[in-house]
């Protein structure tokens, strides 16, 4: 039988993730996920390519989403009050419509010394009212450990190291599928309360090459044995981008149950 493995959410895109036991799946993904953005001078969001050591970031929102508790090696901890109603900025991120609201000069103060390029924390501005809207075929990324275990195997006949599942960033980790890749061919699944269904297979970049842990590039695997069995003309796929069809609450243990295939 299937069941979730784990589970997790990226409070701040591109940075570290919070392990979770329980989580409400909403159409934008499961609850808080990339619900803040590190924002270069020029509005364009700064991902791991330009900046590994966000990975090492670790942040989590206390006092029901009051106030963000962000640390990381070298930098120690900071607490800041959550800005929901402050100064904005223009910022050019997918999905993210309007500008973005400015979490204030120590944060940003804090973030940029701890990834070593200048940033602003922006909170995305209309979580609800998109919340209220279609559902969006990228909310969540699913990954079973069947096809974690499938890519190993790989990198580990030619010699290199196999690579842990943080390395894609997922929400949500299914175990009991014998089959690698059975998440491609899912059109719609049960999970807990939520119903999930087929968004895009999810391309991969260097993020995959970064340490999530220490954010410290470790490549080339792995996307180089990723290359030599999952390229598809727009790049390199593992994993599903999926949308919330049902929102509901999914917890670790909850059974998966596949009710339409591809």
């Amino acid at each position: 039988m299937a069941t979730v493995s784990a589970l997790a959410t990226y409070p701040i895109k591109g940075c570290g993730g919070v392990v979770l036991e329980r989580a409400e799946a909403t159409p934008t993904g499961l609850a808080d996920d990339r619900l803040f953005a590190p924002v270069g001078p020029d509005g364009t969001i700064v991902w791991q390519g330009q900046a590994p050591l966000l990975a090492a970031v670790r942040a989590r929102l206390l006092h029901e989403g009051a106030k963000l508790e962000l640390s990381a090696p070298g930098a120690g901890e900071l607490v800041v009050d959550v800005v929901t109603d402050g100064p904005t900025q223009p910022i050019d991120i997918e999905k993210w419509p309007g500008a973005g609201i400015d979490q204030g000069d120590e944060v940003a103060e804090w973030l940029s010394g701890a990834i070593g390029t200048p940033v602003r924390l922006m909170r995305e501005p209309a979580r609800a009212s998109r919340a209220r809207g279609p559902a969006d075929p990228g909310a969540l990324l699913v990954l079973s450990l069947s096809t974690l275990d499938g890519l190993n195997a790989r990198i580990l006949e030619r010699g290199a190291n196999p690579v842990p599942m943080d390395r894609f960033r997922p929400n949500i980790v299914i175990s009991g599928w014998p089959e690698p890749h059975t998440e491609d061919r899912v059109e719609r699944m049960t999970i807990g309360g939520a119903e999930i269904g087929f968004g895009e297979p999810a391309i991969r970049c260097a993020v995959t090459l970064v340490d999530q842990s220490t954010g410290m590039r470790v490549g080339p695997e792995p996307l180089r044995t990723l290359a030599d069995y999952r390229r598809v003309p727009d790049g390199t796929i593992f994993g599903l981008k999926a949308s919330v069809l049902s929102p509901g609450a999914i917890a670790v243990g909850d059974s998966v149950t596949v009710t339409e295939w591809r």
